[in-house]
Parts: structure tokens; C-alpha cells; sequence
């Protein structure tokens, strides 16, 4: 597959005494695509997330950005590299407008000090950036309405907003449909769909009807290992992978 690999992870391992979370994991990410990370609850898809986020240290193995080894570097400090990420939960200040959320994401990317943060609508930049995020999400009629007035799908198209700002090479999403209905599901499909052009993904997703339909590369999580990673037809065609997570009715029910 063509392009710049940006984001690896080689022989990543994740003990917790006696517990192995991940176990010998390699995984690279490429510009230009959306690559989706499965697997059953407690495969240790998360715990992945965290360590190449930098929120988590592993136990053994490297992460690498752009070449560079990153093990060692904190969150802010990858973030500030261009690693971004999303959480199962939405991390929304719901009590803030849309506008205050995503001008304060831009101000803190920016490198700003947070103690500044209530004067960050005051900032021309500031808010062209958030108007921006804000049409590239469709929520630009939502500018100025508090975000507990979103609805939880509104609420999840925010959150990817707030983590693309500062336009990071690199984005982790954390089960961004978690909680979605079926409508509000398609439209965020949709949009995720149009990150690819700018940023590699790392995705996710317990929802396979979005990712056979986002994903180009798929890598399969059980019990802490991969057990599979290649092509979405690779992988739904794939019996191990069809015995340990997906099964019969989950392909067909992906593919209607």
C-alpha cells in the first residue's frame, strides 16, 4: 500500500501483572487512509489507543512517528507532534457553546495557556479556525447554542472536531459511534469518510457497518494479539477472523 507511514507500533506489549493487555503488536498507519482496529470487548484495542497516544507506557516494544521513537514522550508532547486522539466517552464542556469548545481545542493546540481561555472568543484566529472545524462537522448552525443542547450524535461530531484542531497528521478514534442511532450513525460515516484526504486514522469501531465502510486496511484484535490485518475483503473473508469476532451474521448484516 502506498503512503508515508507515519505512526508505528513494533512489538508493543502491555502487562498488568499477571494480565498480557497486548502482547507483541506491530501496526503501522499511512497517510491517506483509515485503518480500522477490531476485536471483542477486552481484546485491548483501547489499551493500544492509550499507549500510542502516549497515556499509557508499554511494557516492551516502540512507537515511532514519522521514524522518530516516541516511546517516552507524554501525551501533550505527541500531541504537539501531531498525534491526536477521541474518546469512547464524549470530553465535550457541555456547558461551553460549540464555538468556546473548539475556539479553546484551537487555543491549546496553539500552545496557549488555558489561563487565557475565557478570552479566546475575543480572538479573530481563534474563531475562523473554529468556524472552520465547525462547517467541516456541519455544525455551524450550532456555533453559538451550549453543547449540552447537541444531540449525543452532535455531540460525537464535536468531539472530532475539537481533536482536529491544530490539523494533526494523525488522528485516534476511539469508538466515535458509541451511543449513535442509526441516522445520526450515517452521517458521522459520512463525514469520517472525507478525513482520509488529510489525515491517517486509526479507528476504533465495534460498529461494522461503518467500518467495512471506512476502513481501508482492517487489523484484527483477540486476546491481545493480532490475529489478522489486511483488506476489508481479506479480513470478512478470513474463517479465523469470522470464528473468533465477526461470525456469519455480523458480515451479513454489514454487507446490507
Amino acid at each position: 500500500m502506498s503512503g508515508e507511514i507515519l505512526l508505528q507500533a513494533r512489538g508493543i506489549t502491555k502487562r498488568y501483572r499477571g494480565l498480557l493487555a497486548n502482547n507483541n503488536i506491530d501496526l503501522d498507519l499511512r497517510r491517506g487512509e483509515i485503518h480500522a482496529l477490531i476485536g471483542p470487548n477486552g481484546a485491548g484495542k483501547s489499551t493500544l489507543i492509550a499507549q500510542l497516544s502516549g497515556e499509557l507506557e508499554p511494557s516492551a516494544g516502540q512507537v515511532l512517528f514519522r521514524g522518530r521513537e516516541v516511546t517516552a514522550l507524554p501525551v501533550h508532547r505527541r500531541a504537539r507532534l501531531g498525534i491526536s486522539r477521541s474518546f469512547q466517552m464524549t470530553s465535550v464542556f457541555e456547558e461551553m457553546t460549540v464555538m468556546d469548545n473548539l475556539a479553546l481545542a484551537v487555543q491549546a493546540h496553539h500552545g496557549h495557556s488555558f489561563r487565557f481561555w475565557r478570552a479566546a472568543h475575543r480572538c479573530q484566529a481563534l474563531n475562523r479556525e473554529a468556524e472552520t472545524l465547525a462547517r467541516r462537522f456541519g455544525l455551524e448552525e450550532r456555533l453559538h447554542q451550549p453543547a449540552s443542547a447537541l444531540a449525543h450524535g452532535e455531540q460525537r461530531q464535536l468531539e472530532v472536531a475539537l481533536a482536529l484542531a491544530g490539523d494533526p497528521p494523525v488522528l485516534l478514534l476511539d469508538e466515535p459511534m458509541a451511543g449513535i442511532g442509526p441516522g445520526g450513525t450515517h452521517e458521522l460515516t459520512r463525514l469520517l469518510g472525507g478525513l482520509r484526504e488529510r489525515h491517517a486514522v486509526l479507528l476504533v469501531e465495534h460498529d461494522m457497518q461503518a467500518v467495512f465502510a471506512l476502513a481501508d486496511r482492517i487489523t484484527v484484535l483477540v486476546y491481545g494479539e493480532v490475529i489478522a490485518s489486511g483488506s476489508v475483503e481479506a479480513i470478512r473473508a478470513n474463517p479465523e477472523v469470522r470464528r473468533a469476532y465477526l461470525g456469519d451474521d455480523s458480515l451479513q448484516e454489514a454487507a446490507c
